[in-house]
């Protein structure tokens, strides 16, 4: 087996403290590279979530009704539709990162056709729960004034469902070749025509809900038409894109058994907090306040975390397909190192502001203090999530997305979702419990990403590759 210590050179492997041979031989170059590659990745991620915060805050100025209706909406559309899309297109990130790094690259196109037409047919599905919101919400005990206008957002948010699918495969398209600008550019103008859209339709023209959900609509249509002409006018597809083939209809059996792991270690995660947020609403006012404080840090904070994860998937899988292994595996020890170091800074920025933080969201001295109550309990939270994000791009670079399911469903669904029911509501700790499960999840994840990618044998992992290939491609 290859152990991660080979990275390590013979005539330094017992000498150096403990702490110095956890570094790879060549880690501050491998760094940079991931920090060069992450860097945009992060700014896309912030650039695409910050289309539903401009929303959000149009929506907040008509009342409190239209700004629950805009926020349930936008859950809801992520949990029954983004997420599944997001999940099953996982799949992606290992079979073209691992294809671009072989000699025969244009099979990465011919993942993304296949990548294509999957997240076509999860429409389907997705728009029947679509189309039955408001009862849905009403079987939850629901405001029926809030259910309604959900409703009507999340119905004109049905064209943009397969545009948001198709930009996300465009995305991993591109950095999966380690091409990430073009995804930021897209980002800043579906964010200018966003916010321009919801300036006109619902400020000048009235529109309220309606009008926001077809701003939205409009913005993630702009930016997946620029993103489509941007790589066909700078001829990015050319050395990867060998036209559509009819084989690409068959033999997908293979390709879903890496993709339905993959949509099941996102969306387990994804849903748990959506479903930890919906607890809250169930305890009281002050705790669902503190609580969407929490969420819209945690969200930002998260977004470094996975930008790296995408780095680190992106050239692990790139090394493999070059059956590289020492490369594969500096990749991923650098990407671990690099996450630790970055969330020890954001935890002590966190410990400075944690008296100051909620004073950004709300003047509520009472959700102010709930939230610095629990900030401590986060900063721990935000270490291990990190490291959590980081070990699931080296799971999905390595083509390992079943055991990273697993993982995550013991996890959050056995152990720390039912400790944090019990901590909130038998105990009475009420959002402090929810933390305390939720931190609970991240440290027992950790502990299995760990222990198994330690065990991982990376020549063996490089072998698979062409044989996976062989499987899942046309």
């Amino acid at each position: 087996m290859d152990s991660l210590q080979d990275t390590v050179p013979p005539d330094q492997g017992g000498r150096g403290p403990a702490l110095c041979r956890l570094v790879p031989v060549g880690f501050r170059a491998e760094a940079w590279k991931l920090f060069v590659l992450s860097g945009p990745l992060v700014l896309f991620q912030v650039l695409s979530f910050m289309i539903y915060v401009v929303s959000s805050a149009f929506c907040g100025h008509l009342g409190k009704v239209e700004l629950a209706s805009v926020t349930l909406a936008v859950a809801f559309v992520n949990v029954c539709g983004v997420s599944i899309g997001f999940g099953f297109s996982s799949a992606c990130d290992t079979l073209m990162s691992q294809s671009f790094g072989s000699p025969n690259k244009t099979q990465v196109g011919d993942i993304l056709q296949r990548g294509v037409l999957l997240l076509l047919l999860c429409c389907f599905p997705c728009w029947a729960l679509f189309l039955n919101t408001q009862q849905i919400l009403l079987l939850l005990g629901q405001d029926p004034d809030v259910s309604r206008l959900t409703q009507e957002y999340v119905l004109i948010a049905i064209p943009s469902l397969p545009v948001v699918f198709l930009y996300n495969l465009l995305a991993k398209y591109l950095q999966n070749q380690g091409i990430v600008w073009p995804q930021v550019l897209s980002g800043i103008v579906g964010n200018g025509i966003n916010g321009l859209a919801n300036y006109i339709l619902v400020s000048v023209l009235d529109l309220g809900v309606r009008g926001s959900a077809y701003a939205s609509t409009v913005a993630h249509i702009v930016q997946m038409i620029f993103l489509f002409l941007y790589i066909m006018l700078k001829k990015l597809h050319v050395a990867t894109w060998a036209g559509w083939s009819i084989q690409c209809l068959q033999d997908w059996g293979p390709f879903f058994r890496l993709a339905v792991p993959s949509m099941l270690m996102l969306c387990i995660e994804w849903w748990a907090y959506e479903i930890w947020s919906f607890l809250m609403g169930l305890r009281s006012v002050l705790d669902l306040s503190a609580q969407a404080i929490l969420y819209e840090v945690a969200t930002v904070i998260y977004m470094v975390p996975m930008g790296l994860s995408i780095s680190v998937c992106v050239r692990v899988g790139m090394f493999l397909g070059a059956s590289d292994t020492v490369q594969a595996k500096r990749s991923a020890v650098s990407g671990v190192l690099c996450v630790v170091g970055i969330s020890l800074v954001i935890s002590a920025l966190l410990s400075i502001l944690r008296n100051k933080l909620g004073y950004i969201f709300t003047n509520d001295e009472e959700a102010i203090a709930l939230v610095s109550k629990v900030l401590p309990i986060y900063i721990v939270f935000q270490l291990f999530e990190g490291i959590c994000c980081v070990y699931s791009g080296v799971l999905r670079g390595t083509g390992r997305q079943a055991f990273g399911a697993l993982a995550n469903a013991i996890a959050y669904y056995v152990i720390g979702l039912p400790l944090g029911i019990v901590l909130t509501f038998l105990v009475g700790m009420g959002i402090v419990g929810l933390w305390l499960g939720m931190l609970a999840c991240v440290l027992l994840a950790a502990a299995a990403f760990v222990t198994y990618t330690a065990r991982i044998n990376w020549k063996l992992a490089a072998e698979e590759w062409p044989r996976a290939a062989a499987l899942a491609l046309p």
